[in-house]
């Protein structure tokens, strides 16, 4: 199969299946915040800093997503790695 094909065959998902939206709306709301502080901070000056922002903002992302207090989570993650304690997890658990 041509790489072009296997692509475009990928571009229609979501005409088979009722729960794939077919446009990325929810994902760019959920990068605008961090997309416009981008462009009014100038960015990171390094990649450790680029991956830790990253990194952050994706948690929030997550914690929002699950109805969870973002700065209440980071604080308790901070805490929990001060005393070398196990970290929270956002992973949801299936039931």
């Amino acid at each position: 199969m041509r790489w072009w094909r296997f692509r475009e065959e990928h571009l229609w998902t979501f005409l088979r299946g009722r729960e794939i939206e077919p446009t990325n709306n929810a994902a760019e709301r959920a990068l605008r915040h961090a997309v416009l502080g981008r462009k009014s901070s100038g960015g990171t000056a390094s990649e450790w800093g680029s991956r830790f922002v990253g990194r952050v903002l994706t948690v929030a992302a997550t914690c929002r997503q699950q109805g969870k207090d973002v700065l209440e989570f980071l604080t308790k993650c901070f805490r929990l790695h001060l005393f070398a304690l196990p970290h929270p997890s956002l992973v949801v658990q299936p039931e």
